[in-house]
């Protein structure tokens, strides 16, 4: 049998220390990563093996050689441009030609790749993939099972609502050989994107074995390090170099002159090293040939080859590189990560979360210190979805916005063209004119939209002229906090392969900055409103609305639609009362509380005003809340079951519609009873616009207050939302409280409950195991059917995205059904977030 490493990974996130080295070279307790991986195959017996390289391969050429230093025969293959995973594999199919196990050469792991073979022959597959549990699956694929092994289902990169199960991908694969030619050649082509699909949709035997062990995706720089403090506390079966000394592991030739009192944990120290007398060593690995002066303190650190620690240093849960100097008595704080070659002058301080690129110096007595709070944790993940959010001024700050737009001026290009858009926030406008400024640097050209809604963002971005767009606004969700929403050449949000890209070019921080003739410029577009309004207008029956008499009380929440939306009212000729229409940057985040005391006030007015309806435009006028003629607020769900039965009575053309998976199970029976086909989607507008982008459907409801008319715009518009509203008030001569009275209405019963993060995915898996008899839908989280779709029942439970939390929400048209099966499904996932 042979094996087939893939060593061609950039380590892009691992920057600044893979500026030199490529990933799979990178030391991993005094042993480039690869060599452990070489050592895991020759152990299980497994000796002819190839390598896949792509980037600085002759570092990992000149090292391993022909593998007979390593008791294993290495064979390489070198691709000229990225194929993917699957497609660097099918580049060396000439060297395969019997069964293989594929494995990365950048992860941490001790897996009995003998009995994962061992099975694998046992079920006669084409394809095994070795599988592992984890407390955080959102980054890998998330893999179900049958009790017999056969893989059922396949999630790259999941939501939380699509973590069912936390078992993960681990990258390693057992595979038959004429699954390579499934692979076609000279193409990028991927593993878990598109093979494996492939072999399911195919129904080929593809397996899944959990495998025993430990494994670790050294995936970025915090991930190396935890990798280490588990090789130090024995949590990893690997073997360690050295004579074991107390508590030190002593390479050859290396010399220790401190005390063994001065050791504590576990150390180890590579060869021919010299610690000097008074050295306090504690939890850290120390390289070959290094040096350690006198006095100096090295606590939880992990310092590579030929690099010297003056006399008095101190340093903390840190990482230097190859032939570094650090001088007598400098201060390196935690996590600072610094890279080949550099120099800390004596007395120096390297204040913590710093990163020192190769060939740096730091002057004695010089401190290096900036305001890079943001990085503890943004050091993991930087988007979530198409979004970056951070507390405003201090997370999300001009530097950050400077150097976040640096990075996505380098992904779009120089030379490109951007929009730039904000709310009236002073941050906003700030950090918007900071992110000018990165994408300027990098070449890019700003069209700066100056104040603007989202919608107009994207119908701007509609004529395809630039290549993305931002917009910065104050979080609608909590006032200290700032969002930078980024969207793609089209207008839809970036989506994660993307995002995945920009974030790539944050972390390495190797963006190129333009020459000075080449520096982005400023422009301001003039009639981007003025052809919003047009087409909007264009596209609204507006007879029916002049002719319905209809009165409407709006509150504009204080946002940018309140300079835009009286124009388009103007033409429709509906008698409007507006509260705060005006621009206040202090009100444009509203808590729950401050929300409930709003609605309670557009309430108050209608009613007093005896008015037809009350509409409330978040501030960035993507969402809507509604008021009826009695004063009566429609919770959110509701107004979708009114407003889809709104839309569907006043267009009969319509169809298919889309609507989320956790949506009412009202909107079925509508759908039902007019014919309509009801697509599912997940609980996100980025899943919502994709729905959209399907020609049969022209109407998408989301649970939050956004709804999407795709003739008009892909994406969610609070403003259309309205107009289409009175579009269909006055073409169905009813009003919203008639409506609602007429309409279906089930029983609802929610519970939410404690749930640790690290807990979310092995309650997924056990309530996917739980009801496989039971008929559900599983497009995010878990919807089931338990009474066999009599009496409306249903149950949707899924795990909070943001919060440690899962929610339950049980709906029937009979109460106590909806009560019993709310306490079940409580009591139950109650019982598995017990037991741990």
């Amino acid at each position: 049998m042979k094996a087939v490493i893939m060593a061609g990974g950039f380590g892009t996130r691992l920057r600044p220390l893979t500026c030199n080295t490529p990933k799979p070279m990178v030391p991993m307790a005094n042993k480039p990563m690869m060599e452990h991986i070489v050592g895991l195959l020759n152990h299980h017996g497994i000796t002819d093996i190839v390598a896949t390289l792509f980037f600085h391969p002759e570092m990992i050429m000149d090292h391993f050689g022909d593998g007979k230093r390593f008791g294993v025969k290495i064979s390489y293959r070198k691709a000229e441009a990225d194929l993917g995973t699957a497609g660097s594999v099918r580049n060396a199919h000439d060297l395969l030609g019997t069964r293989f196990i594929i494995i990365s050469g950048d992860v941490l792991t001790d897996f009995d790749l003998t009995k994962a073979i061992a099975f694998h022959t046992a079920k006669k597959a084409k394809a095994t993939i070795l599988l592992t549990r984890s407390p955080n699956p959102l980054q890998f694929g998330v893999v179900l099972t049958a009790d017999d092994g056969k893989i059922t289902r396949f999630l790259e990169k999941p939501t939380w609502g699509e973590v069912f199960s936390d078992t993960i991908n681990t990258g390693i694969y057992i595979l038959e050989p004429e699954i390579l030619d499934l692979i076609p050649p000279g193409e990028e082509f991927d593993f878990s994107k598109n093979l494996f699909p492939f072999l399911l949709e195919q129904e080929m035997p593809l397996y899944g074995y959990v495998a025993d062990g430990y494994w670790r995706d050294i995936g970025n720089l915090n991930e190396y390090q935890d990798a280490h403090v588990d090789i130090l506390q024995g949590r990893v079966n690997i073997p360690l170099a050295g004579t074991k000394t107390n508590n030190a592991y002593v390479g050859e030739g290396s010399k220790i002159d401190t005390s063994e009192r001065n050791v504590s944990g576990t150390v180890l120290i590579g060869s021919d090293c010299h610690i000097h007398h008074d050295v306090v060593l504690s939890n850290s690995v120390i390289g070959d040939r290094c040096e350690i002066m006198p006095g100096a303190v090295i606590r939880n650190c992990v310092v590579w080859s030929d690099t010297q620690i003056g006399s008095g240093a101190e340093m903390s849960s840190d990482v230097i590189g190859n032939k570094c100097t650090v001088g007598d008595e400098a201060r390196i704080m935690d996590n600072v990560f610094v890279s080949d070659h550099c120099t800390i002058g004596r007395q120096s301080q390297i204040s913590s979360n710093v990163k020192m690129w190769p060939e740096k110096v730091v002057e004695e007595g010089a401190t290096v210190t900036r305001s890079l709070v943001w990085q503890d944790r943004w050091l993991r993940e930087l988007f979530t979805d198409a979004r970056v959010t951070g507390i405003s001024n201090i997370e999300m700050n001009a530097e950050f916005g400077a150097k976040l737009g640096a990075a996505f001026g380098a992904f779009v290009g120089p030379g490109s063209t951007v929009v730039a858009s904000r709310d009236g926030d002073n941050v906003s406008r700030m950090i918007n004119r900071a992110v000018m400024c990165g994408l300027m640097s990098a070449g890019v050209h700003c069209n700066d939209l100056r104040a603007s809604s989202i919608p107009i963002v994207r119908h701007e971005l509609r004529s395809g002229k630039e290549r993305g767009g931002i917009h910065v606004r104050k979080s609608p969700y909590n006032k200290n906090f700032t969002d930078i929403v980024f969207f793609d050449g089209d207008g839809k949000d970036l989506p994660v392969s993307k995002t995945k890209s920009v974030e790539r070019l944050f972390f390495g921080e190797d963006f190129a900055l333009a020459s000075y003739e080449n520096v982005g410029s400023v422009s301001f577009p003039e009639r981007t409103t003025e052809s919003y309004i047009e087409r909007f207008l264009n596209m609204i029956d507006i007879p029916p609305i002049q002719g319905a008499d209809l009165k409407l009380v709006i509150d504009y929440s204080n946002g940018i639609a309140s300079t835009i939306f009286p124009n388009i009212l103007g033409n429709l000729n509906v008698q409007v009362v507006s509260l705060n229409a005006y621009l206040d940057n202090r009100k444009l985040t509203r808590s729950k509380l401050e929300l409930e005391q709003s609605l309670k006030e557009l309430s108050y007015v209608v009613t007093a005003l005896k008015y037809d309806l009350g509409i409330m435009l978040d501030a960035g006028a993507e969402k809507i809340f509604a008021v009826d003629e009695s004063g009566h607020a429609l919770s959110t769900k509701r107004l979708v079951t009114i407003m889809t039965k709104l839309i569907l009575q006043a267009h009969p053309e319509i169809k298919t519609i889309a609507i989320p998976i956790s949506a009412s199970r009202e909107i079925d029976v509508l759908c039902q009873d007019l014919g309509v086909k009801l697509v599912y989607t997940r609980d996100s507008h980025l899943a919502m616009m994709e729905a959209g982008a399907k020609k049969e459907i022209k109407y998408i409801a989301g649970t939050r207050g956004g709804f999407i008319f795709s003739d008009f715009l892909f994406a969610s518009d609070g403003m259309f939302a309205v107009a289409k509203m009175l579009e269909g008030l006055a073409l169905a001569k009813t009003r919203l409280g008639t409506l609602d009275a007429e309409t279906v209405r089930l029983h609802t019963v929610s519970n939410d409950l404690a749930c640790p993060w690290h807990l979310k995915g092995q309650v997924m898996r056990k309530l996917i195991t739980h009801t496989e008899s039971i008929e559900r839908d599983l497009v995010e989280g878990v919807r089931l059917y338990p009474k066999k779709r009599t009496n409306h029942t249903t149950i949707f439970m899924n795990p909070d995205p943001t919060r440690p939390v899962f929610h339950i929400t049980a709906e029937s048209e009979d109460a106590e059904i909806a009560k019993q099966l709310s306490d079940e499904y409580s009591k139950r996932i109650g019982e598995w977030i017990k037991s741990k």
